[in-house]
């Protein structure tokens, strides 16, 4: 089945310059290809330069860089936006995509563990959006998408520091919102269900995990990245024009 990143068209965003961090793999991949087959100018941040290799062979022909980046060091983080900006010209859409769900106990939460996963998962989402702010209102506006989870609705409790972000990011989403929204920028969060990237599959995703997702979802299947990128694709486009400070969740009627 042809999924609705890859067909429906948004005027709006050929040639606009879009930021995706973790675009590497997973979830952030299915994004970047997705504003790649809009025409979009899209630059990806990640760490992981194998993984970056197969995002540019899957995107077609489009001006997509991949830049790399350790999203934990905020110096980095603004060089690469600013190399953005002199490569692409000015961001118009920032999607805060990088996180890591690496499962953890309370009880093995030590204070490094604690500032490391809130530099993975929270801290680069504040500092994106602090370093395009400026750039989005001097271009007329933009779109900002944050990436959050269901999980901490589920109140799961399988990694309590990337629920506690997850959540973080819900109101992080509503201030920006209502801080940016007299430039014109548009802040939303999109609040993905289990998504069977290669990684999930790969860890975390057995027998009993498949019965789980069947007894809570509404809907039969399972989800996919190019479900996440359609929303997103949406979010960014002048479509959804009068949209911010909202959360819209893609989950199968999970919760």
């Amino acid at each position: 089945m042809t999924s609705l990143a890859q067909t429906v068209r948004y005027d709006s965003l050929r040639d606009a310059v879009v930021v995706v961090t973790g675009g590497a793999s997973g979830i952030g991949r299915g994004i970047v290809t997705a504003f790649a087959a809009q025409g979009a100018r899209v630059a990806f941040l990640d760490r992981d330069s194998a993984g970056a290799a197969v995002t540019l062979a899957a995107c077609p022909p489009a001006e997509v860089v991949f830049l790399p980046c350790d999203l934990t060091d905020i110096d980095a983080l603004r060089r690469s936006l600013d190399l953005v900006t002199q490569r692409l010209g000015p961001i118009r859409v920032l999607v805060n995509n990088a996180g890591n769900d690496d499962r953890h106990t309370t009880a093995s939460i030590t204070p490094a563990f604690f500032d490391e996963r809130i530099s993975l998962n929270l801290r680069h989402h504040v500092f994106a959006a602090q370093a395009v702010q400026a750039r989005m209102a001097a271009a007329g506006g933009g779109s900002i998408v944050n990436l959050g989870s269901i999980a901490w609705k589920m109140a799961d409790g399988s990694a309590p520091l990337y629920v506690a972000c997850k959540a973080a990011i819900t109101g992080l989403t509503r201030a920006l919102a209502r801080e940016f929204g007299g430039q014109g920028i548009r802040v939303n969060t999109v609040l993905p269900g289990w998504v069977m990237t290669e990684r999930q599959r790969k860890l975390w995703v057995d027998a009993a995990a498949e019965a789980q997702i069947d007894a809570s979802q509404c809907l039969p299947g399972r989800l996919v990245e190019e479900d996440i990128a359609a929303m997103v694709l949406w979010l960014a486009s002048d479509q959804s024009r009068m949209c911010t400070a909202q959360e819209f969740t893609v989950d199968g009627g999970w919760v």
